[in-house]
């Protein structure tokens, strides 16, 4: 996924668009000045898009509900605490001032502005826009008035369905669509946009993160899973019940929650729309957090006849990391020290200083260092540097995938001549299928891989039998519209580099298995895609792979926790040799993605079989 630190960097530069308000402290009135002044609803309406969009606006009356003193989005939110009878019109809406309010929650305000809709990412990302009142002037009316009664949002309040499909003659795009808050959920959180609400005990299905903000569900069974998160499954069950909290206080005071957590009593405030998860609660009030006492997985260990093969990113490790030993215990204890590890994100020795540095030698001298110290094997390793700044990721880092193998356990089958630019092919050599070179590359100048990682082989021996281990790191999902885009379905243009990638990876596959049957294939690693995609459906094509995570119930089918959604991206694929003895065991070793405190955003995959 894109780094959601970039992002949030990028935002918070971005210059602000409005002026700063100005409020004059006036003398009480019991009414706005003109009888026939718009009212929030109003502005509002009942589609997505302000019927007032760029126009002026004078004496919108409302009550102050929530306050934001702090980042790029300074204002505050009012709400008609005399609604119409409409359910699709919000009585709530935000007042956009770029400088710090100079009002308090719960003042009888008067303001005038323009209707703006604000896309928050711009309209690139595809993101639903929020309906806000700018170069607003503002007329404190009287102070200490009650706020109006938070509506409830639960799992009787929202819909099951997700949304309408949108407007062909729109681009797809749902922004004209009356809204239907009693039958689409995106439909419902709209019709509250601005308004104050609240949830009530509520299950944690996205860690706190580092931006003081987490994931919670009101619907408890919706696609729930056994460690208290919520399953991504298709592109059709993206899990109406999830909301995003924020809050208005100090982030001091914010819950650090592991998933499965409980906020327990009332959480309320303002609901926003911002583009880093769409409907969020602003919270000034929150509940209060109760442990569910999550723990961190440990694997089984194999037996002597039994090969571990383990993919892990590791989140764009450098040697000036602090995590080096975090890695190394989840490495020894919790995977068991598997015999092959695919290590994804491994950044050159100066990580992003952007300088020419491509070698990682140092980077993973201090892992394999940190490993032994932690009790483990003296971990041998394998990798090929890529040209400088092509195989995309953080800039001046020079990410790529790298084999960890116990050379007490596995041997590996070096054959000379493998580089950045070479491809890899396969031969013959006693009638079954070998690399040229190993480790190789698979097709590195195919366009498929430009700006992306290219595809790591290596030809190992455990016990007198060959597997050939693809290391993978596919394109990632940036750039692909979010599930609360205003285009429905989203767009996920990012499948179309992935694909070409997954085509390339199946021919080289299949030209082992063309060349040797029965051959021990594995590819693996950060897949950037869900089980259920058209990428791993290229990936297996006829049977020559599969993804072993489906030997798993469908609720432990997960890697990642992304917007309170626990999804699949890091996979191990099997050839038919592996597949059909029924002889394996797959493991989604759960240590990262759902805890607060994660070394790393993902969780790694163990496969254990008898070659």
């Amino acid at each position: 996924m894109p780094s959601k630190k970039s992002a949030r960097l990028a935002a918070l530069t971005v210059a602000a668009v409005c002026s700063a308000a100005t409020v004059t402290q006036a003398v009480v009135l019991p009414s706005p000045a003109h009888a026939d002044s718009v009212r929030i609803h109003d502005i509002q309406g009942s589609t997505r898009i302000s019927p007032y969009a760029g126009k002026q606006v004078t004496d919108v009356a409302g009550i102050v509900t929530g306050v934001r003193t702090y980042g790029s989005s300074r204002g505050f939110w009012i709400q008609d605490p005399n609604p119409d009878a409409d359910p699709a019109t919000s009585e709530g809406v935000f007042v956009f001032t770029s400088s710090v309010p100079k009002v308090a929650v719960g003042d009888s305000v008067l303001v005038s502005g323009t209707v703006t809709e604000y896309v928050p990412g711009g309209a690139s990302s595809g993101n639903q826009s929020l309906t806000e009142i700018t170069r607003p002037t503002v007329t404190v009316v009287s102070s200490g008035n009650a706020v109006p009664a938070a509506k409830v949002i639960d799992a009787k309040s929202v819909p099951a369905a997700y949304s309408p499909a949108g407007d062909t003659a729109a681009g797809g795009s749902v922004n004209g669509l009356p809204l239907e808050p009693a039958k689409y959920a995106l439909d419902y959180y709209e019709s509250l946009e601005g308004e104050n609400v609240q949830v009530a005990d509520t299950r944690v299905v996205g860690a706190t993160d580092p931006y003081t903000e987490l994931w919670v569900t009101v619907k408890p069974w919706e696609h729930r899973n056994r460690r208290g998160g919520t399953v991504y499954g298709s592109y059709e069950s993206q899990n109406t019940g999830r909301l995003q909290i924020q809050s208005l206080g100090k982030p001091a005071d914010f819950p650090v929650a592991n998933v499965g957590d409980v906020l327990e009593g009332t959480t309320a405030g303002p609901l926003d729309y911002n583009q880093f998860g769409g409907y969020t609660l602003v919270a000034n009030q929150l509940g209060t957090l109760k442990s569910a006492g999550l723990e961190r997985e440990t694997t089984q260990q194999q037996s002597r006849g039994e090969l571990a093969v383990a993919t892990y990113n590791v989140e764009n490790l450098d040697p000036s990391d602090a995590t080096f030993e975090e890695h190394a215990s989840a490495i020894v204890n919790n995977l068991q020290s598997p015999d092959i590890v695919s290590l994804e994100e491994i950044q050159d020795n100066n990580g992003a200083k952007n300088d020419g540095t491509v070698a990682a030698d140092q980077t993973l001298a201090k892992l394999t260092d940190a490993i032994v110290a932690a009790g483990g094997p003296k971990y041998d390793w394998r990798s090929i540097d890529p040209v400088n700044n092509t195989d995309g990721g953080e800039p001046g880092g020079n990410i790529r995938q790298v084999f960890l193998f116990n050379p007490e356990r596995v041997s590996f089958t070096d054959r000379a001549g493998g580089d950045a630019t070479t491809a890899v092919g396969v031969t013959k050599e006693r009638g079954k299928a070998a690399l040229t070179v190993s480790p190789g590359r698979i097709d590195p100048v195919n366009a498929a891989f430009t700006n992306s990682r290219k595809p790591l082989v290596g030809e190992f021996v455990f016990r007198g039998k060959t597997v050939f281990v693809i290391a993978n790191h596919l394109n990632s999902k940036g750039g692909d519209q979010g599930l609360t885009s205003q285009y429905q379905p989203p767009a996920r243009t990012s499948e179309i580099q992935r694909h070409a990638q997954a085509t390339a990876i199946h021919s080289f596959v299949k030209d082992i298995l063309d060349t040797q049957k029965n051959a021990d294939v594995i590819a693996l690693g950060d897949i950037n895609d869900f089980e259920f995609s058209d990428t791993v459906n290229i990936l297996e094509g006829d049977g020559e792979l599969w993804s072993a995570i489906k030997s798993l119930p469908r609720s432990e089918r997960y890697s990642y926790v992304y917007q309170g959604n626990a999804q699949t991206l890091d996979q191990i694929l099997i050839s038919p040799s592996i597949r059909r003895s029924c002889d394996f065991e797959y493991d989604s070793v759960h240590i990262n993605a759902e805890f607060n405190d994660q070394i790393s955003d993902h969780d790694p995959q163990v496969l254990r079989f008898r070659p």
